[in-house]
């Protein structure tokens, strides 16, 4: 099997529809195969379509193959072409099977040809118009993570400043469209059709486990139907500019195929580079290489694809080390294709007020240590939370002072936490960083923006990284280092006694943390501005 799904992918990062091609062929026998043979409608020792059935054939044909084709030569495909007058599309540098590989190129293809055969009309769940004067941008957030939220809605509102007239329609999923329900932002309506990320990642999760770029990858499915509904708004409506914060479908698929862009793209990011966990060995290392030598090779082919591409951060919050053997150096490839904007923490931690007109405003008694513990905007965390819980009894009878308030955000149930009577349980807090800049202590997840907010106000926390989640443990980590900020603990090692003997250490404790830039947002939309 593997020999000849090796002959079907001919061409270069092909690693996941090679896996799954072994994997579906494994799920048949030797015997199978062999009847398949004997049952064939054609002689089995020519496997052709004679002329006598191809004459049969009076519907319109599309046919489609790979130049590369190492298992059925693209000239077969040309002759059926002169014997029943189908269209026929040879797509350079594919193999065997394209739809499993260029799938966005194939799904435009046979929807061009069905609306063009047919007549048939497109789907009137979405809007047409846009036709007026005033700029139009797409914005696009991801919602793996809080952050995009708390971002983007800040960098929008810069922009509107600039561009006082602009219209921004939001393709986004929950949670992020409950902040911009929040902010009265315009959630495009294609937006309900878009397949879930949030819970996809929910699904791959363990305890307190995420295998950030294995859950990607078999995310793949998810993002190709993501594509589809992006491609056809921007068919459909006129919009000046793309605003992609993270969005890797739209990003991969229209490098893989830059005919399909429609609009300026400006790209946000606030890591580069895949990196392998410890446990994956050689095989992931290999993995997230490959992963990365095509995103390289991207940029490389098409370098005007990104019309801009803007880090969340410096350069100092770059990772050290490359992006794997023979490729260039993280730092040294980011600066050479990125503008840094500085982080984005979407607001002004000094226009908060004093930490004790926070206190009163949010009812925290004098006396009293707040410990807050939040996990951000996913379900992923429930089990950390959990294990938090329990350590609150001990943590209490040690210190009797202590208030703890948890956060069980918006895809986990309170009620499914089993909380004592004297912890107060929250669902969804839209003002968080206020109560984070009044709490004592925090304890969190290992999510760049809620740490981040933690060390713009200067509270003390404690953090855990998700198990194998590459980002909070490799990108997060060496950004939250570079700021002197947080303490880190490993979930698999600490147990109720351990964290409650952390929570004494550490509340109320002096914050020296560096400080955190502002006026990223700003400066963003500026960049931004300039494509407009």
């Amino acid at each position: 099997v593997e020999f000849f799904v090796g002959n079907m992918f001919t061409e270069a990062h092909s690693t996941k529809p090679f896996e799954d091609s072994v994997g579906w062929g494994l799920e048949t026998d030797g015997e199978i195969l062999a009847k398949t043979v004997a049952a064939r409608l054609v002689p089995s020792e020519t496997y052709d379509i004679g002329p006598e059935m191809l004459k049969r054939i009076s519907c319109p044909l599309l046919l489609i193959h790979g130049e590369g084709d190492q298992i059925q030569p693209a000239e077969k495909s040309k002759v059926v072409a002169e014997m029943t007058g189908a269209e026929l599309v040879l797509l350079p540098g594919a193999g065997h099977l394209p739809a499993a590989r260029f799938p966005a190129k194939i799904n435009v293809l046979i929807r061009d040809f069905l609306e063009r055969v047919l007549d048939r009309p497109r789907d009137p769940m979405r809007q047409t118009g846009g036709h007026g004067s005033a700029k139009r941008v797409l914005y696009l957030s991801s919602p793996i993570g809080l952050g995009h939220a708390r971002r983007d809605p800040a960098i929008a509102a810069e922009l509107r400043k600039l561009h006082p007239d602009i219209q921004v329609n939001w393709l986004a999923q929950d949670p992020v469209t409950r902040f911009l329900g929040a902010n009265n932002e315009r959630v495009h309506p294609a937006s309900a059709f878009l397949a879930n990320e949030s819970r996809h990642l929910e699904e791959e999760a363990g305890e307190h486990d995420l295998h950030c770029f294995q859950a990607l990858r078999r995310m793949d499915e998810i993002l190709i139907a993501n594509f589809m509904i992006f491609q056809e708004v921007l068919e459909q409506q006129r919009y000046d500019l793309v605003v992609a914060d993270e969005a890797w479908d739209d990003d991969h698929y229209w490098h893989e195929h830059p005919e399909l862009k429609q609009t300026q793209l400006a790209w946000f990011t606030d890591f580069v580079g895949f990196m392998p966990m410890p446990e994956g060995g050689a095989h992931e290392a290999y993995l997230t290489s490959d992963y990365n030598a095509e995103m390289i090779e991207h940029i490389e082919r098409a370098p005007q694809l990104r019309d801009r591409a803007i880090f969340v951060g410096g350069p100092d919050d770059i990772v050290p080390g490359t992006f794997g053997p023979d490729l260039p150096v993280i730092r040294d490839w980011t600066e050479a294709h990125f503008d840094f904007c500085g982080y984005i923490t979407g607001f002004d931690p000094h226009g908060f007020g004093s930490r004790a007109d926070l206190r009163q405003q949010f009812g925290y008694r004098d006396g009293e240590k707040v410990c807050i513990v939040t996990v951000g905007g996913s379900g992923v965390g429930g089990h950390l939370l959990r294990r938090i819980i329990d350590a609150y009894p001990v943590a209490k009878r040690r210190l009797p002072e202590l208030r703890m308030i948890v956060v069980a955000g918006p895809r986990i149930d309170p009620a499914s936490l089993g909380t004592p009577a004297n912890v107060e349980v929250r669902a969804f807090v839209p003002d968080l960083h206020l109560h984070l800049a009044a709490c004592d202590l925090a304890l969190v997840q290992g999510g760049l923006t809620t740490s981040m907010e933690l060390a713009a106000a200067k509270t003390p926390f404690i953090y855990f990284p998700l198990q194998n989640h590459f980002e909070q443990n490799f990108h997060v980590h060496h950004r939250l280092q570079r700021y002197g900020a947080g303490r880190r603990m490993d979930y698999a090692t600490s147990g109720p006694e351990a964290i409650t003997q952390t929570i004494v250490a550490e509340i109320g404790q002096p914050a020296e943390f560096r400080d955190v830039e502002t006026g990223g947002a700003s400066r963003a939309a500026a960049m931004l501005a300039d494509l407009l």
